[in-house]
This record gives structure tokens, C-alpha cells and sequence, in this order.
């Protein structure tokens, strides 16, 4: 590098026969715990501010647009009240409102956990989602609101 500076992240200048880079030391366990300890927080404050504020109270949250203008439920329609009743300790409920998603919660739940287990032991978290992966995720969503809104699927309607 011109002036003998060292680019960012490259590790540092070593001696020797060969030169080079040792690799950077890792950063301290309260830099590599703070991504997933901040999104957690997030969380737990969003599900805090909706298990404070009943859904089941008209006025409180804007309505579905989907729903509002076609009459139609979209994959989202009753996660607020599912988030509610999954934040009171009503799984039933919660299903009832959102069974997909609760099944979210709980992917949620198991993403931060191997997040937080990472970290921890100073392995990085690397998150990639094949394109299958994206369109059987899509293809379910698409399942789930078609049969949310025929009349055999009732059972899965807020």
C-alpha cells in the first residue's frame, strides 16, 4: 500500500521471510453480541407494544388494505392479534389467528438462538437463503392465502 498504510479489516503487517498479513484479532464478545442482542431487543419491544395494546380494540392499528378494499385475507391478515395472543401466553388463540405466523415465531426463535450461540463461540453468522428456498417460501404464502380464503379453509381465517 502507498505510505505503508494498512486497508481496514487486512489483519496486520507481519515479519518474516514472506511478509504479509497476520489475520485481525476477533472482535471482543460485546461487539460480536450486540447485532443479535439488539434484534432481540427489537423484538421483544414489538411483541411488548403489542401485547400492551389490544388489537381486538378497533382503532389502534390501521387495517388490512387487502382485506379493507376486496374483503379478501392476506397472508398477514390476524398476525397482530396471533402476536397478541402469542405475547399473553395463548398458543391456541394465536394459532388461531395466524397459524403461519406462529410457525414464525418459532423460526424465529431458532435463527436467534443459533445467532446467539455463534457469537458467542466467535463463529460469524452467514444467513443464505438458496432461490428454492425463496420460491417454496413464496409458494406457501401463496397456499396459505388461497386456502385462508375458500370457504373448506375457514379454520385458518382470523
Amino acid at each position: 500500500m502507498p505510505g505503508g498504510l494498512v486497508p481496514p479489516g487486512s489483519g496486520v503487517p507481519t515479519e518474516g521471510p514472506g511478509g504479509g498479513y497476520a489475520p485481525a484479532p476477533p472482535p471482543s464478545l460485546p461487539k460480536r453480541l450486540l447485532p443479535p442482542v439488539a434484534t432481540l431487543a427489537g423484538v421483544v419491544a414489538a411483541f411488548a407494544y403489542v401485547g400492551a395494546v389490544d388489537p381486538n380494540e378497533p382503532g389502534h392499528y390501521p387495517v388490512c388494505p387487502l382485506l379493507r378494499f376486496t374483503g379478501l385475507y392476506c397472508p398477514g391478515c390476524g398476525g397482530l392479534r396471533s402476536a397478541h395472543a402469542f405475547a399473553h401466553g395463548d398458543l391456541p388463540a394465536a394459532l388461531g389467528s395466524n397459524a403461519l405466523a406462529v410457525v414464525g415465531y418459532g423460526i424465529f426463535a431458532v435463527v436467534m438462538a443459533v445467532w446467539l450461540v455463534r457469537a458467542v463461540r466467535g463463529v460469524p453468522m452467514r444467513l443464505a437463503v438458496s432461490p428454492v428456498w425463496w420460491w417454496g417460501t413464496g409458494a406457501v404464502l401463496a397456499l396459505f392465502t388461497l386456502v385462508r380464503n375458500l370457504p373448506f379453509g375457514s379454520a385458518l381465517a382470523p
